[in-house]
This record gives structure tokens, C-alpha cells and sequence, in this order.
């Protein structure tokens, strides 16, 4: 059996970012041969990740990336399980490279490669979960928020200024829509027969029920949009108000939050303690 020197396995820990056994034992089997030895690991790591799959991964970032010039912008979701990974560094700078590779073309084969790395390094699942990227008709501002746990890209035209408001406003107020036109008409009507059913509990007349009803429709599906919603940093004014005041346009945007829509399983620490202390006896 070839000889296994503290340098080679050194040698492979830097090429794979696995422990010291996990390395010595890839280069006995492969003879003391880096390559062989390396390509081992990385075979290992493809079941390591299928494992690692079945885990829920609702923690991450939302990787960030502008054009020089303002024009092209995206915005990466990458999961990880737990937040201690999220803030590791090269987790940190997949996402951040991911997020410029995806503002013009979709993930490839390296992308993957790259992703099966960073699980065999990293021991958690890490999952690249959706993207969304703009180009400009004005220009685009982006913001990131929250420890890199929301990311807003806006285009718009006007002052510098208003749109870093619109994404502050985006990020905090995350409307679903942005005006009243892209409503679903049957999530219009469910609103309005709620509304509906609501004044007529004031017992009021029905000519009277009929503007209760219709008022609040407006203002629950105004709250919805984000023309209609109160600015963030005058609630005085809608956004479309704001937007009118400072002779400014909104052409689209688009936000990411990490974790969003995932069911993240809880688990009651001291019970599992108790149900494996049981099963010891």
C-alpha cells in the first residue's frame, strides 16, 4: 500500500474542503493517486447530496447582481438548512456569482458542479430555488435588506432617490401586485362578497351596506397593490402619489425573501431527547 503523507492529504483537503479521515481514507483506496482519489470523493458526494436532498432547506440568501450601466439585474434565492451556513463565506459568494451568471443565461452544468462542491464541503442540502431577472426600460435600482434575506429590483425612471424609496417600500410592504389592473378578477370577487358580508352585519340600509362594502373593497385591494399602498416614508400618500409628486415612473420590479412559501418543519428539542432517552432503555 502506498505511503499516504500529511502534505497529500493536505493537498486533497484544499481541492475538496472534506476532513482529514474522509481524504486519507479516498487516497488509500486510490493508491496514493490525487486525481483517482479526488474523482472518489466527488462520486461520494453525489450520494451525499441525493441525501441531503430529502432535507428541508428554508434558510439562505438572496444572491444580488446590477449592470454597470443599470440595465440588467438579478435577483438568486439559495437555500441552505440552517442559518449558520447561510452566513458562511463561500455560500455568501456562490450566491453573489450565481446572481450575475443568471442575469443572462439560465444555470448549466458548472453551476451544478459547483452547487455538489459546496454541498460536500458545507455537509448541508443547498438548493438553488428560483431567480428573477429585469431589464431595464428606465433604469434599475437595487436593494438588499435584512442580512441579504430580501432583495428588490426596481426599474424606474426619475431621481436617484425615488428609486431607492420604491425598493425601501418594496422590501418592507412586499405588494403582490402593482396596480389594481393585475388583480385576478376571482380574487376581486371572493374580496368583495367578504366585504359585503360584512357591512350588511351592521344592519345598516342596504344603499348604506352597498358603499361600506364597496369602501372597504377598495382600500383591502388597494393594500394589495403597490400604486395603492401608503408610502413607506410619507403615509399621507399612496406610492402612486408619491410617484405622480416627483414626476417619477414605475416600470416593473421584482423581490425575493428567503424562505418564502417553504414549509419549515418545527421540532420540540426536549421531547426528542426524552422519546431517544426512552428508546435507550
Amino acid at each position: 500500500m502506498a505511503e499516504i503523507s500529511a502534505g497529500l492529504v493536505k493537498e486533497l483537503r484544499e481541492l475538496t474542503g472534506l476532513g482529514m479521515m474522509e481524504c486519507k481514507k479516498a487516497l488509500a483506496e486510490a493508491g496514493g493517486d490525487l486525481k483517482k482519489a479526488e474523482e472518489l470523493l466527488r462520486i461520494k458526494s453525489g450520494a451525499k447530496a441525493s441525501k441531503a436532498a430529502a432535507r428541508v432547506a428554508a434558510e439562505g440568501v438572496i444572491g444580488a447582481w446590477l449592470s454597470a450601466e443599470a440595465k440588467i439585474g438579478c435577483l438568486l434565492e439559495l437555500n441552505s438548512e440552517t442559518d449558520f451556513v447561510a452566513k458562511n463565506d463561500d455560500f455568501v459568494a456562490f450566491a453573489k456569482s450565481l446572481a450575475e451568471i443568471l442575469a443572462t443565461r439560465e444555470p448549466g452544468p458548472k453551476e451544478e458542479e459547483r452547487r455538489q462542491a459546496l454541498v460536500q464541503k458545507l455537509g448541508e442540502n443547498i438548493t438553488i430555488r428560483r431567480f428573477k431577472r429585469l431589464q431595464a426600460k428606465g433604469t434599475l435600482a437595487l436593494y438588499v435588506h435584512a442580512g441579504s434575506k430580501i432583495g428588490v429590483l426596481v426599474d424606474y425612471e426619475g431621481a436617484e432617490e425615488v428609486g431607492k424609496d420604491l425598493a425601501m417600500h418594496i422590501a418592507f410592504a412586499k405588494p403582490p401586485y402593482m396596480s389594481r389592473a393585475e388583480i385576478p378578477q376571482d380574487l376581486v370577487n371572493d374580496e368583495r362578497r367578504i366585504q359585503e358580508a360584512r357591512a350588511r352585519e351592521s344592519g345598516k340600509p342596504a344603499d348604506i351596506v352597498a358603499k361600506i362594502a364597496e369602501g372597504a373593497l377598495n382600500k383591502s385591494l388597494g393594500e394589495k397593490t403597490l400604486f395603492g399602498q401608503p408610502f413607506i416614508k410619507d403615509d399621507k400618500q399612496t406610492v402612486e402619489k408619491m410617484l405622480a409628486a416627483k414626476k417619477a415612473k414605475l416600470h416593473a420590479y421584482a423581490f425575493l425573501v428567503v424562505g418564502e412559501g417553504i414549509e419549515k418543519k418545527s421540532s420540540d428539542f426536549a421531547a426528542e431527547v426524552m422519546a431517544q432517552a426512552g428508546k435507550a432503555h
